[in-house]
């Protein structure tokens, strides 16, 4: 290997490993709910976080177009070395994030009532899952801005800072959850508080690492805020920012869509079923989470190389990190493969969910090699700011694929829909993989 290869994985090291221990933490929180009220005596307290969770969690992933172009053009604006642009994506970012979330919660009421009705489900799960929902609601601005931030973070090259941003607010999030339902028997309303309380913390934490991040003198930052306020609507700029997001917002709807789509179907097949397959689930960001550090790092790497117009660097840090990509997915899959079952276990002690997530558990031993490719290359395409690339991949691979393939497999039930998820990531990664083999050479 040469030195210059070494240098890059060196920093591309530098970059994911923090990422990929801070990532693990997300999951592991979603590990812990799922573990605290699996342990309650009925299994539609399970389904009922599954649900409401998801009501959540489809606007912070369908707003992760936040994080995704900051990240990027962060990055960009680094390998630039423009002090105005750094701060411009950073404020722009905040701005968009605090509008959406005041939107959201004024439009509170007519989304979790559609949704809930949408859901199908026991009258139990709609009921706890709309006491889960209407808590974590308010949480929305503050989970929005930490996307911002963590975005900007990982763009500036801040891994170890946004590895500890991560760590400590599930470690907040993971206390308050133990606390509020084993101790308090808050049951559901424990863990939708326990999340709440730490959206919040991780924001000013967030705002704490930005002002370490750029250590400049006051005057200074006041004059480039001053600059960057002029440049906010300025069309030249703001044109192919709302372009990118336009783009990253209809690939993450089709992402969201099918993630909706298995809770709800999952829903409809029964209260054991959207257990079983919430543990499911939490196993897939497991795997998601944890290979997005690999992801992170190469977004990071490649934006930098196509800010400082180095297209060597950016076909490296590709070449680099699909290798080590691959070589985590399968360490993913030999860890569920000899540990799943027992993984199942400890998150919940009902007989039936446990041997219906036990029937499924091969699916997500081979997810992790089926998907890697897709985590890898989303990287790619956000560090090179290519959102109408990864729009026309995830369509494709959405109404191509997944819906295509459910409506030939829905006579296996269950394993009709897991099978039909494990194509479209298939195809998400391959349509990727075929664009920047083809384009290698003008990405930059």
């Amino acid at each position: 290997m040469s030195q210059r290869a070494l240098t890059e994985r060196k920093a591309l090291f530098a970059l994911a490993i923090p990422m990929i221990l801070s990532n693990i933490t997300v999951p592991l929180l979603g590990l812990v709910d799922t573990g605290v009220i699996g342990h309650l005596p009925e299994a539609y307290y399970l389904g009922a976080t599954a649900v409401g969770a998801m009501l959540i969690t489809f606007i912070t992933w369908f707003c992760g177009f936040l994080r995704m172009s900051t990240s990027g053009l962060s990055a960009q604006a680094y390998g630039s070395n423009s002090q105005q642009q750094i701060l411009l994506v950073l404020v722009r970012g905040l701005l968009v994030a605090l509008l959406i979330g005041i939107i959201i919660i004024i439009l509170q009421v007519p989304y979790i009532n559609s949704a809930l009705w949408l859901s199908g489900g026991s009258e139990q799960v709609q009921l706890f899952a709309k006491q889960y929902s209407s808590i974590r609601v308010w949480g929305i601005p503050a989970a929005l801005a930490n996307l911002v931030i963590l975005g900007w973070l990982l763009g500036m090259h801040k891994a170890k800072y946004a590895m500890w941003l991560l760590i400590v607010t599930n470690l907040v999030n993971v206390t308050l959850d133990l606390l509020f339902v084993l101790v308090f028997n808050w049951q559901v309303m424990g863990v939708a508080l326990g999340t709440l309380i730490a959206e919040y913390s991780s924001c000013v934490l967030g705002l704490y690492l930005i002002a370490k991040t750029l250590n400049i003198h006051h005057k200074q930052l006041l004059n480039t805020l001053a600059s960057v306020k002029q440049s906010l609507l300025d069309k030249a700029d703001l044109t192919p920012y709302l372009k990118l997001n336009r783009d990253i917002v209809i690939r993450t709807l089709c992402l969201e869509v099918c993630f909706v789509f298995i809770t709800f179907q999952g829903a409809r097949l029964g209260d054991t079923v959207v257990a079983a397959n919430a543990i499911l689930l939490n196993f897939l960001l497991l795997i998601s989470f944890g290979l997005d550090g690999i992801a992170y790092g190469a977004e990071a790497r490649v934006g930098r190389a196509k800010g400082a117009n180095d297209k060597p660097a950016l076909q490296l840090a590709v070449a680099i990190a699909l290798k080590y990509n691959v070589l985590f997915a399968l360490i993913y899959s030999l860890f569920f493969y000899l540990f799943g079952l027992q993984l199942i276990m400890v998150l919940t002690d009902i007989p039936e969910v446990i041997a219906f997530a036990r029937e499924f558990l091969p699916w997500i031993i081979v997810l992790p090699v089926l998907a890697c490719w897709c985590y890898l290359f989303d990287g790619v395409y956000i560090g090179l700011t290519q959102g109408a690339t990864m729009r026309n991949s995830m369509l494709i691979a959405t109404f191509g694929c997944f819906f295509p393939s459910w409506l030939a497999l829905q006579s296996f039930g269950n394993h009709g829909l897991w099978a039909a998820f494990s194509l479209f990531m298939v195809a998400r990664g391959l349509t990727l993989y075929l664009h920047y083999h083809s384009n290698k050479h003008s990405l930059c």
